[in-house]
Parts: C-alpha cells; structure tokens; sequence
C-alpha cells in the first residue's frame, strides 16, 4: 500500500520595510520566539517584500536561540529592509500574483508585515487577497498582520511607535551634551547650534529634543515644527534675542519643516522616492547659513540622520519592552486569525505610566499620519509644552544597554541568513 505524504507543515512570513530603528530586531527577535513557542515554522523576506517577490527568503529555524537573544540588542535590521510600495491591486496585479504564488508554494498561512504607513497599506491590501487565497489553496485562509514601527512616530491609533521612544531619547541626550559644549564656547566661538532631527511631515522627533531642558532658557531654546509654516525672520529675531539673552542658542529643527507656501525648506532637488516622498536634505545646513548671513554669528550644525535610528547603545528601554510585546502579540493575533489587524500600543495611564498591546484593524491605519496636536506646541510655535512633555517623558525612559565585548564594543550579532531553496521560476517583475 502507497505510504501518504505528509503535508507540509503552516508557515509564517516575516518582512520588514522602510527605514530600521534601533529595536526592529528586538521584534523581529520575538516574532520568531513566540512562533517556535507555538511550533511554527518562520520564514523572512530578504530586503523586505523585494525578497518575497524574489523567492529569497530567509530560513529562521538555522538560528540557535542564543542568535536570537543577541538579535533582540543589535540595531538595523538583520533581514534587510527596502522601500517598495505596491500599488493597487489592479495596478499592479502581476506583483500580487507572483506573491500569492510564493505563498502558496512555501505554505504560507500567515504574513506579518513590520513598517509605518506605507507598510501598513500594503499589509492591508494583502489582506484583501485572503478570500483568493483560500479559493487558489484548498480553502487554506490567509491571514495578514501589520506590525507597527517607525522613529517618525506618525501612526496612526497606536499611542506611540516602536523605535521612536529609542530616536527620542538619543535626540534628547545628543541636544542636552551639545549645549553643554555650546555653552562651555560661546563667549569667543560658537554661538548658535541647529541640530536637525528626522521628520518629514510631523514634528515628533524634533519635540522630543525639547526634553533636553526645562526652563525657558534652556536648550533647546528653539524648535522648528513640520506642523507650523516657517517664518524667516522671526526664526532670526529670535535667534537674535536669544543670544543677546542667554549668551547662545542651540536649535532643534525637523527637516521636514515648510514656508507659508507650503515647499519644503530642505528640498534637495533630487525628486522623490519610490514612495513619492520628496528627497529632503540639509534644512540645519540652510538655516545656519542664513543665520551666519543676517546675524554674522558663528553657527555650528550637525545633520544625525541615522545615528537617531540606530542607536541601540542608549536605547529607551521602554520603547524595547513595547518592540518586543507588539512582536509577540502580532504572532499571537495571526495565529487567532486576526486577518488585516495590528497590535497598537495603549496608554492606559500617564502617572504612573502604564501600557498595554490592543488590536486595531489596518483600515484605521494604512495612509493615515498622526501629526502633533496642536496643545503639544506652544502658542509662540518655538517650543513644547508641558501636555507634550506629559507625553514624550515615559517614552524615553529606562536603559536597554546591550552587552559589551573586552574591545569596549557593544557585541551585536549577524545571523546565518540561510535562504531556503526556490520553488519557483526567477521573478522578472
């Protein structure tokens, strides 16, 4: 009598996209833990939904377990990243194809998708192929989970965004020290610092550099908003008086800040990318510039760019513990069947501060951005205020140092990255 083949065992598909932070790996780390508590299979999409497409994928059950608790404190992301966005599924109805037919043939039951708005599109539109799959696949659901991430902090639901609270408190710290330095020069050197923090339409990161002081003249004695037009001569007048006042001035600028017009002050002239996002770059370049020019003052300026996303070594170790609940929760959720649904984080008090993962459909979220509320800015449009300090203060707190080796070096860790074998023909897409 023929012996029965045995059927293949569910799988679940991991993949991130957009911009790292310093705790992706923190989530990715729990997302393949709690998957093996549950004696799931994880496969992850090399660079993202560009691995999907290209059938590379990455067979996690090659990593010890040992690998993945270094993962959980190394920063960038260990599976790659990229930015891709699908467009609608009759536009671009041969991708969708080709990524249902990877699907089918690696066993895929269910997707997580790691990213901020864009991401939380895409996982929403593979949502809605769940009833085809099913009727391609003997009546096997297909279920897809948005997972949440981003250090702009603009998602919207979710009360904050994994990765943000370890870029706010390395915003925070690098704005306090620098105005010390400020400070310790300015009476023959440097009088104006502008430091230039990520953030193309919310200010969320910028405010965040406000926790560095606490009184009106201390740094940052300015912040410059996305969310308000950006007036050049009252920037200037203020600067002025600033360091006629105090003796310097240190300022936080987001880079997505805008004239009354609505341009960007930063737009680098490069296009956009393959969000349609424009190329911004060097706003704290700018603004130095002109300062020097209308003041003749002596500007120093720092552009940090991915040192905000990726420094796990002072990471917030709030922001840890919610990269890696919303990583286990997503698990948790895909397994119950929680088709086009992400884990949200949920303040459920400010004092003492306390959270806790709830489910809110992608609906809700995919496209949507979360700009700072209006009472989070002062009246004056330089500043945050206390509602905004209420809010940003527990998200920078507690330390998630990561190991150190004898060199002084944190010790992070590269996986095996083993691709399972292809199923299918090369993707020409």
């Amino acid at each position: 009598m023929a012996k029965r083949a045995t059927p293949a065992a569910p799988t679940l598909l991991y993949a991130q996209s957009g911009g790292v932070t310093a705790v992706i790996n923190a989530t990715a780390a729990a997302v393949i833990e709690t998957a093996r508590a549950h004696g799931v299979r994880v496969l992850a999409g090399r660079n993202g939904i560009l691995g999907v497409l290209r059938e590379e994928l990455v067979d996690t059950s090659r990593e010890s377990a040992a690998a993945l608790r270094g993962l959980a404190q190394t920063p960038g992301g260990a599976f790659g990243s990229c930015r891709v966005k699908l467009r609608s599924l009759d536009e671009d109805r041969a991708r969708y194809e080709r990524l249902l037919a990877v699907l089918r043939a690696h066993h895929v039951r269910w997707f997580l998708y790691n990213g901020g708005n864009d991401s939380a599109d895409t996982a929403l539109k593979m949502s809605r192929l769940a009833a085809e799959f099913a009727a391609v696949d003997g009546g096997a659901p297909l279920t897809c989970i948005g997972v949440p991430k981003t250090v702009d902090n603009d998602l919207a639901v979710t009360d904050c965004c994994p990765g943000f609270g370890s870029a706010a408190k390395y915003t925070a710290i690098s704005v306090r020290e620098a105005a010390l330095d400020v400070a310790a020069m300015a009476d023959t050197s440097t009088k104006v610092f502008v430091y230039e923090a990520m953030g193309r339409h919310a200010g969320w990161l910028a405010a965040a550099g406000g926790l560095a002081g606490q009184g009106p003249d201390d740094a940052p004695q300015i912040i410059l908003f996305p969310e308000r037009p950006f007036d050049e001569n009252a920037f200037v007048d203020r600067v002025k008086e600033t360091v006629e006042r105090v003796g310097w001035c240190v300022v936080v600028a987001s880079e997505g800040i805008r004239n009354a017009d609505g341009r960007f002050i930063a737009d680098a002239g490069a296009g956009t990318d393959s969000f349609g996002h424009v190329q911004l770059g060097g706003v704290a370049a700018h603004l130095a510039a002109r300062v020097k020019e209308r003041l003749g003052l002596k500007v120093h300026w720092t552009l940090p760019d991915y040192l905000q996303r990726s420094a796990r070594h002072i990471a917030s170790k709030t922001d840890l513990d919610q990269a890696q609940a919303v990583g286990k929760a997503a698990v948790n959720y895909a397994l119950e069947g929680m088709n086009a649904t992400m884990p949200v984080i949920v303040r459920t008090s400010n004092a003492p501060y306390r959270w806790k993962v709830g489910a809110a459909p992608l609906a809700r979220i995919a496209n949507q951005e979360k700009k700072m509320p209006a009472n989070f800015i002062r009246k004056d449009g330089f500043g945050i205020t206390a509602a905004a300090r209420r809010y940003l203060e527990p998200l920078i707190r507690g330390e998630a140092y990561p190991d150190y080796g004898r060199d002084g070096l944190p010790r992070y860790v590269a996986l095996k990255n083993a691709l399972v074998r292809p199923r299918l023909s090369p993707w020409e897409g």
